[in-house]
């Protein structure tokens, strides 16, 4: 497993996931447990950073409001929850015609519903937009996630709803959508907003917020390699870049303290043809509902600007 270089930035983006008292507490244990059973702390490293914290129980409760509806379909181990709107009540003759499918996920520690501004945005401008759940996050089932699951939920709800039109995703998501495009994903255009950095570097920012040290970071990376078998280093933008062949728009916030722009930047740069869309005063989470962003997003998956 190669290790990236690390985009200039003045704090460790990973430290705010790993702030709270539950998170340092482990830390120490970590710490403690590296020198005598270095395989155990690695176990215990990996259950920490497979679990998306803080834990957003609320997020499980939270009423959703209409036209918005639910509906939970079996996915390895639990049920992920996917939303769609309802439309019974509000369809008329002129849409008649299928409407494009667009699938819109989250980042890491996120939720659906972070995503439902821009999904009633597209809904507005003649898209069909679908929200998922990934598996340990809101309304779906499970406590521990990883990309690679990230990437195995995003095949099997392109198996349920058919070829995409579009994928509008954030954060971890943007990069779980890149990897599953970049391995022929049935989509026909990407929007990929505060994509996360390769999984090689956050595991290295990881170690540094706890205070464990490099080598621990390699091993959890060769342990990810070998349990899910796939190589971290096809999370990397020199890896996706020649294989995406989707129209990509990139939008990064140039003050974003948790996915640098750098990050953006080199993933824009490998891919051909993308677009980078930088914004302003808007960190890694507010871009999402940020107006001009949703326009941007808006355009760019309409085929040559068209109207629909």
């Amino acid at each position: 497993m190669s290790s990236p270089a690390t985009p200039s930035h003045a704090a460790n983006p990973a430290s705010g996931f790993y702030a709270g008292l539950i998170a340092r507490s482990l830390g120490l244990t970590l710490r403690l447990s590296q020198s005598v059973a270095p395989a155990a702390a690695t176990r215990l490293a990996l259950r920490l950073f497979f679990t998306p914290l803080p834990l957003k129980l609320a997020a499980r409760r939270q009423a959703l409001p209409a036209p918005w509806r639910v509906e939970h379909w079996s996915f390895e181990q639990g049920a992920v929850a996917m939303y769609r709107r309802d439309t019974t009540t509000t369809t008329t003759p002129d849409d008649a015609a299928p409407r494009p499918t667009v699938l819109l996920l989250h980042g890491w520690a996120g939720d659906a519903q972070q995503m439902r501004a821009l999904g009633d945005t597209l809904a507005a401008s003649g898209f069909d937009p679908v929200l998922l759940d990934f598996p340990a996050h809101g309304r779906s089932g499970g406590w521990r996630a990883s990309l690679p699951q990230f990437v195995r939920a995003l095949w099997a709800a392109s198996a349920r709803l058919g070829p995409l039109h579009g994928v509008v995703a954030h954060s971890l998501g943007a990069l779980a959508a890149a990897h599953a495009a970049a391995n022929g994903l049935p989509v026909g255009r990407l929007a990929l907003i505060a994509p996360s950095p390769p999984p090689a570097l956050f595991l290295q920012w990881f170690a540094r917020s706890l205070r464990l040290g490099e080598g621990i970071s390699q091993r959890m990376g060769s342990t990810i390699e070998r349990v899910e078998g796939v190589p971290l280093t096809r999370f990397e933008p020199g890896w996706l870049g020649p294989r995406l062949a989707q129209p990509t728009l990139v939008v990064h916030d140039e003050g974003d303290r948790v996915s640098p722009l750098a990050v953006g930047q080199r993933l824009s740069q490998a891919v051909v043809g993308a677009r980078l869309m930088v914004t302003r005063s808007l960190g890694h989470r507010r871009v999402l509902a940020d107006t001009a962003v949703a326009q941007a997003v808006v355009s760019h998956l309409r085929p040559n600007g068209s109207e629909m």
